[in-house]
């Protein structure tokens, strides 16, 4: 790295003025339905991503037109809790900017697509008269801070909700950019005094995410964030937490320096040792995250650059934590407990499946307006799941049957819609809006599920709950590299077939087949459905006995995968 050139992302951001650009200009341009390039790069920062329709980008292009732009809004929200009348404004702000839908993101935050350029600064406005904000929902800073949503919520679950929400705050950028630019905001003579305490005037070199997590559920796969603190109770209260670092899901197809990883335990601290804890490996990776190859960016890159230990001292030294020795800990499950469950403190939660965290009307299925007329008609909270699915949450005994007949009314109850290996399958936007997708993903998993289930079902195989995630690109944003079957998009109709993963997120599957199509990849996942009915163990998971079986070997690191 040394004398390199930094990359022109760097150069823009230290030229940016603390996030601001010209984003004003890009907004008044009545020419375009886009923004400058360089203001592409600084929206992310705000939430924002330009995208065009690729399903048309063609068309448009013999005709001499320029792309169908729109963009791509993300609302940031600690923990995916949200009240009624905040998910009523998300929903009327689908119907009136969006597309008539509510993308759940595997992070517990919404996105809305299809904004157009005119109605950006209103569609965010909006979003914060909710009390919500986009700010640092994409960019080179913290990302949405993820926290366990279980239905059965006891105190420890509401507790690190807080965590999760002081930590999103404390890693919020400082920067009055947001509220200049959107709310209209007073602005400052001169940026040249605003100081961003953590992470100074260039951000960070690349993206990071953080979650919280309570064993044994790993809902929010902790081991594939950058930071990750796993919660240690001891006789029902929180003794402190593990403390991972260095998980990430990007690689580039081609390129072997790249790698998903999972993350390390770094070590155990005290409770009121994390927001120290996080602030010194956010600056550690501020100052010495590769800043000259974006590909490299990440921290997983960082720590085996710089070696665990090294890196662990690190933090020690800034946070002042000498951290302990881990404590034990135990996962069994990274999916989600569906149906109704009743908490600690007598109040009952609704998992309800959401396919691939697309929340719109379609048939008799109409999630749009159900999940309206159920914030509009009954007393409860909503909470979005790491897995795209929405929890109606704290609801009384006596609201039962009342809500039971709201999800019947519009066709959104579990029971109408979803077999086990659907529930735990998973997938990013892909086609036609994501400008890096190489393949479909949420439009065609529901149709290769179809598939699969028909022939597990053939093998009495129908009860089987395998983890399945599709991704459209290398990037990874649906966590397919930890899941038992992951396909990976390469090109139209191509996939990349990971297999082995851990179904508690805990192991990274290996690339089975490179570049296959649909025919290949049923061809190659039926023999061993079949091997799996008839020589698995007791409750062993797919994952577990393809490596078992020695139909993939297994990863110790992300680095021995070599993308291929």
């Amino acid at each position: 790295m040394g004398d390199s050139p930094v990359t022109d992302v760097e150069r823009i951001k230290a030229a940016s003025r603390n996030l601001r650009g010209t984003l004003l200009e890009s907004l008044e341009d009545p020419l375009t339905g886009a923004i400058s390039e360089t203001d592409t790069q600084l929206s992310k920062f705000h939430g924002i991503y330009q995208q065009d329709d690729r399903d048309v980008r063609n068309e448009r292009k013999r005709q001499k037109l320029e792309p169908a732009y729109s963009f791509m809004i993300r609302a940031r929200i600690p923990g995916g809790l949200l009240t009624t009348s905040q998910w009523l404004a998300l929903d009327r702000i689908a119907r009136e900017y969006a597309n008539d839908s509510i993308r759940l993101t595997t992070r517990q935050a919404v996105q809305f697509h299809g904004v157009i350029k005119r109605n950006l600064k209103q569609t965010i406005a909006d979003i914060n008269r909710a009390a919500l904000d986009t700010l640092a929902a994409c960019g080179d800073v913290n990302r949405n801070v993820m926290s366990p949503p279980l239905p059965a919520w006891s105190q420890v679950h509401r507790q690190v909700q807080r965590y999760a929400e002081d930590l999103s705050a404390h890693l919020t950028p400082a920067s009055g950019a947001y509220h200049e630019i959107w709310l209209d905001g007073e602005k400052l003579l001169s940026t040249e005094e605003e100081i961003e305490p953590i992470y100074g005037a260039t951000y960070l070199p690349r993206k990071f995410k953080a979650a919280f997590v309570v064993p044994p559920q790993n809902d929010v796969d902790v081991f594939a964030q950058d930071l990750g603190f796993i919660a240690i109770v001891e006789d029902g209260e929180i003794a402190g937490f593990n403390v991972t670092v260095g998980g990430g899901m990007g690689m580039t197809h081609g390129d072997t320096a790249t790698y998903p990883r999972l993350g390390d335990v770094l070590g155990f601290c005290r409770s009121e040792e994390v927001l120290a804890v996080a602030e010194a490996v956010v600056t550690a990776q501020r100052d010495f995250g590769d800043r000259t190859n974006r590909k490299h960016a990440r921290l997983k890159y960082t720590i085996d650059d710089r070696g665990l230990d090294g890196f662990r001292e690190e933090v020690e030294r800034r946070s002042g934590v000498s951290l302990d020795t881990p404590r034990r800990f135990v996962f069994v499950a990274n999916g989600d407990a569906y149906g109704w469950q009743r908490d600690d403190a007598g109040a009952w939660h609704y998992t309800m499946f959401v396919q691939n965290g697309r929340v719109s009307d379609v048939g008799d299925r109409r999630l749009l307006s159900g999940l309206r007329a159920l914030a509009s008609r009954h007393t409860c909270e909503l909470r979005l799941t790491p897995n795209q699915n929405l929890i109606v949450s704290r609801v009384v005994d006596g609201d039962r049957d009342a809500i039971d007949g709201t999800l019947r009314e519009f066709g959104i109850e579990n029971e109408a819609h979803a077999t086990n290996l659907r529930l735990n399958s998973m997938a990013c936007v892909g086609f036609p809006t994501c400008g890096l997708a190489m393949a479909e993903s949420e439009r065609y998993l529901p149709d290769l599920i179809d598939e699969l289930d028909a022939r597990l079902a053939e093998l009495g195989l129908e009860d089987a709950a395998i983890t399945t995630r599709m991704t459209g690109c290398a990037n990874g944003c649906a966590r397919p590299y930890i899941a038992e079957i992951g396909l990976v998009g390469k090109a139209p109709g191509r996939y990349t077939l990971f297999l082995g993963g851990g179904f508690a997120g805990e192991r990274i599957g290996y690339p089975l087949l490179d570049n296959a199509d649909e025919t290949e990849i049923l061809d190659a996942l039926t023999p061993l459905f079949a091997r799996y009915a008839n020589e698995r163990t007791e409750g062993e998971h797919f994952g577990d006995f393809v490596v078992r079986a020695g139909v993939v070997p297994e990863i110790s690191h992300g680095s021995e995968i070599r993308a291929g």
